[in-house]
């Protein structure tokens, strides 16, 4: 099974770093990703403490709690598996982008993005799509760049909606 994934993350890899993406791909992909480096969770946490009263306080400590534990883990697990980077393996076509660490499994931007977006989408129900939008573009634009194989978002973003998810209930939430 592993290695069926591995073939499959390598074809995707391959034909990714050789598409010519259309210019507003490229650019959306680069401002996703930077997004993902942090400061767009952090500008989320500040908006919801100013307009959120008590329940934004709750919303952004349960994303916070969520965020940290979601380092933690990616570091370790990081360290653990030593899975190399995609653009370690091939050059990208266009993307000339440089990973923050030197290994893959699992993406760390993709795990932080989850953590942060799904407490305080489930505390602000209406804010939800609009927030996963926001991670999912982080997540895809890490494979896109080459910065991560497929099977590493995927895996950060069940990593991450577990921890939201988890963090949300234990901060009294409740669906």
């Amino acid at each position: 099974m592993i290695r069926l994934i591995e073939t499959g993350d390598r074809k995707l890899m391959h034909w990714l770093n050789h598409w010519d993406a259309p210019r507003w791909i490229r650019l959306w992909m680069v401002f996703s990703t930077r997004a993902g480096d942090g400061w767009l969770w952090a500008l989320i946490g500040v908006i919801v403490l100013v307009l959120g009263a008590e329940k934004g306080v709750t919303a952004v400590e349960s994303a916070l709690a969520a965020v940290v534990v979601g380092q933690l883990l990616f570091r370790v697990l990081k360290t653990l598996t030593g899975r190399e980077r995609p653009c370690a393996v091939e050059v990208h076509c266009w993307a000339k982008l440089l990973p923050p660490d030197r290994f893959s499994f699992p993406s760390g931007h993709t795990i932080t993005a989850f953590c942060a977006v799904l407490p305080v989408g489930l505390y602000y129900r209406e804010t939800l799509p609009v927030l996963l939008f926001c991670a999912l573009s982080v997540a895809v634009s890490r494979v896109v760049l080459g910065l991560h194989y497929l099977s590493d978002v995927v895996a950060g973003t069940f990593i991450g909606c577990g921890l939201g998810y988890a963090a949300f209930v234990l901060s009294g939430g409740v669906l």
